[in-house]
């Protein structure tokens, strides 16, 4: 399997928000631009993998500026960083007024993607070519980004092992909950 360059998965998807994509506050909802994000990270892996490709998690949506209504939003990703069957996607959304001409970022995300093989197994996907310095830091930070995420996933599954009802209750003394149950 021949290396891809980081460069030949670069995709960007642009789109007129529209008022149906509103929300109740008239900002554009945040299940839209995730719905965008999802496609932009789907039809990059799938150019870097040349395979169907599932989203398996999502990192880092965090959103920094509203959205608005006849602006024209642009989702550019490429691929960040590859394991066996697993690809990190990073995608960075701006946001323009067309009439002012001005743009905003307002989010940056990271999907990780696997592409799967004709019998729906995961499939082994092309080692990336990093060709300038800004793709080294990417690979590098992803890299980090997942060890950070396993190491945090096995410390949460061992907190809920070792979870103490009685223990966790005195914990709560000072938090604006209330226990309205008995145990």
């Amino acid at each position: 399997m021949d290396p891809r360059p980081v460069s030949a998965s670069h995709t960007t998807i642009t789109e007129l928000m529209i008022p149906s994509y509103a929300n109740f506050g008239g900002k554009i909802h945040g299940g839209i631009l995730l719905s965008l994000m999802d496609k932009v990270a789907y039809a990059c892996a799938t150019k870097h993998s040349g395979a169907y490709c599932v989203t398996v998690s999502v990192d880092n949506v965090d959103f920094m500026q509203a959205v608005e209504v006849g602006e024209l939003v642009s989702m550019k990703a490429s691929v960040n960083y590859v394991g066996n069957s697993s690809m990190v996607v990073g995608i960075k959304v701006t946001s323009e007024n067309v009439k002012l001409g001005f743009v905003k970022h307002t989010n940056t995300s990271y999907f990780t993607m696997v592409a799967k093989g004709d019998d729906n197994k995961p499939a082994l996907v092309p080692p990336l070519i990093l060709e300038t310095a800004e793709d080294v830091r990417r690979f590098v930070e992803a890299r980090e980004r997942r060890r950070i995420y396993f190491e945090s996933r096995n410390k949460m599954n061992e907190a809920k092992i070792a979870f103490d009802i009685n223990e966790e209750v005195k914990g709560l003394e000072n938090e604006r909950c209330k226990i309205s149950f008995d145990f």
